[in-house]
């Protein structure tokens, strides 16, 4: 049994990095890329950079994707020999920060093509990304700019190194807007002959027509399936865990939680769960959201609350109902996508979204 959760942490989770390290191995396997990158933005999908980039780096992974200078500059601390570029482009003025950490802006834009070329010719050329706009309509140049500016002097002097496009919907099978989006692409990369090409996402890696140079998987790396409808091919990196607080016996009529939103049926027996959603933990899973506790899933009662749930533990083995006893929230057979969906969202969401107030266990 799990010891119980440290009195000061609402709930313990664990990171797996040697799971982590073996999903890195099968997106790189599945995408038969030349090369295999990960995309760590969001503190690494909430397993933390500090601790996940090394890991990956140390798997042979050379490449990372972050969204955000800062989130850049934190990965050049954890990385310093990487290539890291930084997807949402760069904000007006910050092309020195940029080349100062050795970070690689994606560009998809005039303006920040203008200045970053400015910036080359001004203290030595950089490398950049082309982003193109291939059915998002996000961000990105639109294919026939980018097939317009192909021939642009400016172009050359941003330094471009790498091609990419971002896909809509990799995850959804056989939907026919990924091939339009990849003969897109393919046009647009014979336009820039010897510049290296990005499409593939985590679903991506599994799809033939979405392979080039370089896939760069971020979600599924993390324990999260990339190819919803079927088994899950990842080995599970995240485990929440949170320490019973109380347990209680609640007559029928008896409420539970703010605005009384669940009455007993009959008499049952109550958890008090030190974890809200102050950690992450959504509040939309009111009525839906479950917990395993002594090999059980339990549900949700009342509504979640900022720094507590109250579970049905009434079906649970008495033996597993103490104080500081165990309850899964992420963990024995509550995947990601299961969480996600009981909370009406997906397990992007779930992982990006934990707290900082939990007891964070790194395991190798």
């Amino acid at each position: 049994m799990t010891e119980p959760t440290p009195i000061g942490h609402g709930g313990r989770l664990t990171i797996d990095l040697a799971a982590l390290r073996a999903n890195w191995r099968i997106l790189a396997k599945a995408a038969e890329c030349p090369e295999t990158a990960a995309v760590i933005k969001a503190d690494a999908y909430g397993s933390g950079i500090a601790r996940a980039a090394p890991a990956l780096w140390a798997e042979g992974c050379r490449t990372f994707f972050v969204a955000h200078l800062s989130e850049g500059l934190s990965a050049r601390r954890a990385l310093p020999d990487a290539v890291i570029y930084v997807l949402n482009g760069f904000p007006p003025g910050t092309a020195r920060a940029y080349r100062d950490a050795d970070l690689r802006p994606v560009l998809g834009s005039r303006d920040e093509v203008a200045e970053w070329a400015a910036a080359n010719r001004e203290a030595g050329r950089r490398p950049a990304a082309l982003h193109v706009d291939t059915g998002m309509n996000r961000l990105g140049f639109a294919v026939p700019e980018a097939l317009a500016l192909a021939g642009d002097p400016v172009m050359a002097e941003a330094g471009f190194d790498l091609l990419m496009s971002h896909l809509v919907s990799a995850e959804v099978e056989h939907d026919p807007l990924t091939d339009r989006q990849a003969a897109a692409f393919a046009r647009v990369r014979a336009a820039y002959p010897g510049l290296r090409a990005s499409l593939a996402n985590s679903s991506g890696d599994f799809l033939a027509s979405c392979r080039a140079d370089l896939a760069r998987p971020g979600y599924a790396l993390y324990g999260g399936n990339p190819r919803p409808g079927h088994d899950n091919p990842m080995r599970p990196v995240m485990r929440l865990e949170a320490g019973i607080l109380q347990v209680r016996e609640v007559e029928a009529g008896a409420t539970a939680g703010y605005n009384a939103r669940w009455t007993a049926r009959e008499p049952r027996r109550l958890a008090t769960l030190s974890l809200g959603y102050a950690d992450g933990f959504p509040r939309a899973s009111t009525g839906r959201g479950e917990a395993v506790v002594g090999g059980v899933r339990c549900p949700f009662v009342g509504n979640v609350s900022m720094d507590l749930i109250i579970l049905d533990v009434t079906e649970a083995p008495r033996e597993a109902l103490f104080r500081g006893a165990p309850a899964t929230l992420i963990g024995d057979g509550l995947d990601l996508e299961t969480v996600g969906r009981n909370a009406g969202t997906i397990g992007y969401e779930i992982l990006t979204g934990l707290g900082r107030r939990y007891e964070r266990v790194y395991r190798d």
